[in-house]
């Protein structure tokens, strides 16, 4: 398909990607989410999925140009250059954020992911009995998978090559969260740290791993929206349902592990009542804050899909 699309359609593609790269530094927030609500997440899955036989025999034949269009290469240029530059700038930001205002971020996004719930469930025309089963098996799986305990994995130059592969399947997926995969391979702190360093090789194969992960999974999920649409927007709602098991802002340290760094880090975690916080950590566990935080993650989302609806 031939797009028509002015300067100003690639300055918002650009800012749309910088949403999912945004999105993908956080665990429990998905790239993929922000591209659905902001509409350009079937463009994205076709153009990815255009990277294919046929584009190198375009490459051979007729040069280029013709490849170039075929890929939707002006899109694909727009929305990753956004996601790269705000992935590597606000990696240290949300490292910083996360350590010193814990509470309040996770309620920020709480509020995401109600909003993104909304917005995806809303596609799901009709409520038969496969699609809200499809949505309660989402729920599930990102429940159980939410509340698996990380590891902490030796970071080789392959490691970072199968993380990228494993996590840009969850990123390009509405309520999968690629950086809590990340977290669970035990690679998460390992990647936000070449990042942060600016680690070029190590980049350079997490990066690759990520094409081929692209390449393969972009495919499957295409099948998937083009013969099950409603029971896979289905089971997307639900994946957003049981994500929150993760970003609920209230949780007590059950077990901790330390890190090849030496630092000590939380292992299995129990979601607990802000008052409860309060008496166990002897902390303000600042209910109304977080309450009004989640409120404004909600209404961003809702606001984010208005405008991109009007524009």
């Amino acid at each position: 398909m031939q797009y028509q699309d002015s300067k100003r359609d690639y300055l918002w593609m650009f800012l749309k990607g910088a949403g999912m790269g945004a999105a993908d530094v956080v665990p429990g927030v998905s790239g993929g989410t922000i591209a659905f609500i902001t509409g350009i997440y079937a463009r994205f899955l076709a153009a990815i999925k255009s990277v294919d036989l046929e584009a190198l025999r375009l490459l051979k034949q007729q040069g280029v140009k013709a490849t170039w269009q075929h890929i939707d290469g002006n899109f694909l240029t727009a929305v990753f250059s956004g996601l790269i530059v705000s992935a590597a700038s606000l990696a240290k930001v949300i490292t910083y954020l996360l350590a010193n205002y814990q509470l309040l971020v996770w309620s920020f996004f709480f509020g995401l992911i109600v909003a993104s719930f909304i917005h995806v469930a809303k596609q799901v025309t009709r409520w038969r009995l496969i699609n809200v089963s499809a949505c309660l098996i989402g729920a599930v799986i990102a429940f159980i998978i939410t509340s698996l305990s990380p590891a902490e994995a030796q970071a080789s130059p392959m490691m970072f090559f199968l993380s990228g592969t494993i996590a840009i399947c969850a990123m390009i997926l509405p309520g999968i969260s690629g950086s809590f995969i990340l977290l669970l391979l035990g690679m998460y702190g390992h990647v936000l740290l070449a990042v942060t360093q600016l680690q070029v090789l190590l980049i350079g194969l997490f990066l690759l791993g990520c094409v081929v992960g692209l390449m393969s999974f972009s495919r499957l999920l295409s099948w998937l929206f083009k013969h099950y649409e409603q029971v896979t927007f289905a089971l997307l709602s639900g994946f957003l349902i049981g994500s929150l098991n993760l970003l609920w802002p209230w949780k007590q340290v059950l077990t901790t592990y330390v890190n090849s760094s030496g630092v000590e880090k939380p292992l299995t975690q129990a979601n607990i009542w802000p008052w409860q916080y309060s008496e166990i950590y002897g902390q303000a566990p600042q209910t109304l804050d977080c309450v009004l935080l989640a409120v404004a993650g909600l209404v961003l989302i809702l606001a984010i899909e208005k405008i991109s609806q009007r524009y």
